[in-house]
C-alpha cells in the first residue's frame, strides 16, 4: 500500500503536465480573443442592441429588447399620451436590419400596460428606415396601435381615468412619423419629431365622434445624462357630427415637458408635467365629456436590474 502511495504523484507527473500545457494555452487563446477588433459587434445608437448575424457585404441584423417607465416611453413615442399616473411599464422590441453603411430598416413592436393587470394592453407596431450619416440622422416610419378586445379603458385610481391622449374610449390609431437627430458633438445632440395619424374611438364612446385626426411635434436636448423634451399635440373631429355640438373646427392642443437624468448606477430619474399648457378641460360639455387635459406632474424613478 506504502508503495502504491509513493508511485502515484510518479504516474500523475504526465497529467499535472499536460493540464499546465492546456490552461498556458487556454490563456494564450484568451488574451489572442481580447486583443482581436469586436467587428462582429454593431453600434445602433445610445442604446445597447444584441448583433444577431453580419455579413462579409456589410449588412447587419440586429435585436433590441428594451423596458422603461412611461416617463421614458414618452420620450420614444411622442405620436401617443399615456398617463404616468395610472400606468406601470412599457416595453418594445426592434429588429434592425443594416442595409449600407448608413441606411437601416426596422420593424418593431410595444407593449403599455397598467398597475391592474386586467386593464387591456396597448400593443403598437411600427415599421421604418432610417438615414445615419454620423453627424445627422433622419427617418421616416408607419405605425399603428390597439386596444385588444375593444375594451374602455377603466377607471383605477380615484379622479384618474386611463386612457391614451386623455381618451378613455381609445380604440386605435395609425399615424405616420419623421424623426430627425443632430448630433452637436458625441455628447450631446438635438432630436426633433413630427407625427400626423388618425385616432378612432369605441363606437358609442361618451364623446359622440368616431375619429379625431391628430398631429405631434417634438423637441428633445441631451447632454450627457441629461436630456429634456418638449412634446406638443393637436385633435379635431374627423368630421363634425350633427346635434353633438362638435364640428371639424373643434380643437384640443396640449402640451407635455420632462428632464431626465440617467444615474450612474442604471438608474433614471424623470421630472416633469402633462399638459403644462392645453385648450381644454375635464368637465362635460352638452356633447359629453372632453379629452382629459388636466395638468399632471410628475416625479419618477426606474432601476435596470
Amino acid at each position: 500500500m506504502r508503495r502504491l502511495l509513493l508511485s502515484m504523484p510518479i504516474l500523475l507527473m504526465p497529467l499535472v503536465a499536460a493540464g499546465q500545457s492546456l490552461a498556458g494555452d487556454t490563456h494564450e487563446l484568451a488574451n489572442r480573443l481580447l486583443m482581436q477588433k469586436p467587428d462582429q459587434v454593431v453600434q445602433l445608437g445610445p442604446d445597447a442592441g444584441m448583433p444577431l448575424w453580419r455579413g462579409s457585404d456589410g449588412r447587419w441584423l440586429a435585436l433590441k429588447v428594451d423596458s422603461g417607465n412611461f416617463a421614458a416611453a414618452q420620450r420614444n413615442d411622442a405620436p401617443l399620451q399615456f398617463s404616468v399616473i395610472d400606468a406601470s411599464r412599457a416595453m418594445s422590441t426592434d429588429l434592425t436590419y443594416g442595409l449600407g453603411p448608413n441606411l437601416q430598416a426596422h420593424v418593431g413592436v410595444s407593449e403599455h400596460s397598467w398597475i391592474n393587470n386586467r386593464a387591456p394592453r396597448v400593443i403598437g407596431s411600427e415599421i421604418g428606415a432610417t438615414y445615419n450619416s454620423g453627424r445627422y440622422s433622419v427617418g421616416l416610419s408607419v405605425g399603428a396601435n390597439s386596444t385588444p378586445n375593444a375594451a374602455v379603458l377603466p377607471r383605477l385610481l380615484p379622479g384618474a381615468a386611463p386612457g391614451v391622449n386623455g381618451l378613455s374610449g381609445f380604440d386605435s390609431s395609425a399615424q405616420l412619423n419623421a424623426r430627425g437627430r443632430l448630433a452637436l458633438d458625441s455628447k450631446s445632440g438635438i432630436d426633433l419629431g413630427a407625427s400626423v395619424g388618425r385616432v378612432r374611438l369605441l363606437p358609442g364612446n361618451l364623446l359622440g365622434v368616431n375619429t379625431l385626426d391628430q398631429k405631434a411635434i417634438s423637441f428633445g436636448v441631451d447632454r450627457g445624462p441629461l436630456s429634456g423634451g418638449v412634446v406638443g399635440r393637436v385633435m379635431q373631429p374627423t368630421v363634425g357630427i350633427p346635434g353633438s355640438g362638435l364640428n371639424a373646427d373643434r380643437r384640443w392642443s396640449s402640451i407635455d415637458l420632462g428632464v431626465t437624468w440617467r444615474l450612474p448606477w442604471q438608474g433614471e430619474l424623470s421630472i416633469g408635467a402633462q399638459n403644462v399648457w392645453s385648450s381644454g378641460n375635464a368637465v362635460s360639455t352638452p356633447a359629453g365629456p372632453e379629452p382629459d387635459q388636466s395638468r399632471t406632474p410628475y416625479v419618477q424613478y426606474h432601476q435596470d436590474l
